[in-house]
């Protein structure tokens, strides 16, 4: 059986619930994701296409009331208010799954769950995901594809809008080339919304984000006993993605020998799984994304040469934000009005100095830096008047005073950082750190 496109989140404090919980599911459906901590699943949600919850109703020891699932849930109905939610819990009374239904749960579970049903209806969750997906696509704005980047007075900005009101309807290969954080997900995501394959699926791929050893099982999936832990057939993602568009992020990333691969794959349209011969015919669009200078990586025998041809018949360069100051007023007016309503602080507002102070500001990790910035002023004002917590200019000279490990820690990797243009493993290389580790402390500083 064909894996369902979807992706779901696994939230439950208990690691063997996970496992097991992950295993099962995997077999169904593309991606599964876990989380052992409830607090990460409002920064998980903001960053990841989501299809359905399974959400857990005891995260603290001692504490069975079932109140703990009931918050997050509401937490995410905040932030996601279609998004299917599947509650669990080991203490099913009848008058808590009335309450949880009530309060806009699509299921309840009771564990341990019979794994048909637990198919049955992460399975049906997802269905509902989808159908509430298609009747918004064009009636709302969603927090979640960030379509407010799209409303622009810059004209470096508006010019990449018109190329992409003209390249959309085609199948042409796109490169979108930017800073981290200038929005190249969002452009990737509006391509194919404006393309005929808009109802097939959009998979999203950051090769920034998988170790070198599960590109190739990642990306083309694998044969049965192809490797150790191979148990089953595995459909990769651009496979997953047949029809619909495939966005390979951070394509710099991806190492040479794979590249060789995947030039293939996108001259002859067809795909070959890792350790099987036949090859099987496959019809999706291709858009990629790097912060990276691939030019400079051809001369230096790190990018083959025809696959930069290959996948930039079109090329945009999206502005940063320092570049595109008259939009920083409407970006961080919506900012706040987004949190100003999930912290439930409305009297809030932006006066005409504090926006002057955005725009004074250089913003090295452009909106999203922005977007990190108003979230925690929010967060740490009062009911009635908003202060901006401004990061400090890395550009300025200012003495350091502040030896604590930790902070230096973080001051050193946002210079190499910046230093490297967002590139992942040319910081990582400057720092000593592996990628990974590199992106363990990304995630505790929040970068």
């Amino acid at each position: 059986m064909r894996k369902k496109e979807a992706h779901i989140l696994i939230v439950d404090d208990d690691e063997d619930i996970l496992f097991s919980a992950r295993v099962w599911l995997k077999k169904f459906f593309s991606e599964v994701s876990c989380l052992s901590q409830p607090k990460n699943i409002i920064k998980f949600l903001t960053e990841h296409q989501v299809d359905a919850v399974l959400l857990d109703m005891n995260f603290r020891k001692g504490f069975e009331s079932g109140q703990d699932g009931l918050y997050w849930m509401q937490e995410i109905k905040m932030l996601e208010p279609q998004l299917p939610i599947i509650l669990m819990t080991a203490y099913g009374e009848v008058e808590l799954a009335v309450e949880a239904l009530k309060n806009g749960a699509s299921d309840f579970i009771l564990k341990p769950w019979n794994n048909e049903k637990l198919y049955a209806s992460v399975n049906l969750a997802v269905d509902i995901s989808r159908k509430n997906k298609k009747l918004n696509q064009w009636e709302n704005v969603s927090v979640k594809t960030n379509q407010y980047q799209l409303k622009t007075q810059s004209s470096e900005m508006q010019e990449v809008m018109d190329q992409i009101t003209k390249v959309a309807p085609t199948d042409a290969n796109v490169l979108l080339l930017g800073e981290n954080g200038t929005g190249k997900y969002v452009l990737a995501e509006r391509l194919h919304e404006l393309s005929e394959r808009k109802n097939q699926p959009f998979v999203h791929i950051d090769l920034g984000s998988l170790s070198e050893s599960l590109f190739e099982a990642e990306l083309f999936g694998y044969k049965k006993g192809a490797f150790t832990d191979a148990q089953h057939d595995y459909a990769g993602k651009i496979e997953n993605a047949e029809n619909g568009t495939v966005f390979l992020d951070e394509i710099g990333n991806l190492p040479l020998h794979l590249q060789t691969k995947l030039l293939s794959l996108i001259q002859n349209r067809k795909l070959s799984r890792l350790g099987e011969s036949k090859e099987r015919l496959l019809d999706v669009r291709f858009i990629f994304a790097t912060n990276e200078n691939l030019k400079k990586a051809v001369t230096e025998n790190r990018f083959r040469k025809d696959l930069y041809y290959r996948i930039n018949t079109v090329e945009m360069q999206i502005p940063n934000l320092r570049n595109r100051l008259e939009d920083i007023s409407t970006l961080a007016n919506y900012f706040l009005e987004k949190y100003k309503q999930k912290y439930q602080k409305p009297l809030l507002n932006l006066n005409e100095n504090l926006t002057e102070e955005l725009i004074s500001y250089s913003w090295p990790g452009n909106i999203r830096e922005l977007d990190h910035c108003i979230e925690r002023s929010v967060i740490l004002s009062s009911e009635n008047t908003i202060k901006l917590l401004m990061p400090q200019d890395e550009d300025s000279d200012k003495t350091i005073t502040n030896l604590n490990i930790e902070a230096m820690e973080e001051i050193l990797i946002k210079k190499a950082l910046k230093k490297h243009r967002g590139n992942i493993s040319l910081a990582a290389e400057d720092l000593g750190l592996s990628r990974a580790a590199l992106y363990r402390r990304m995630e505790k500083f929040e970068l």
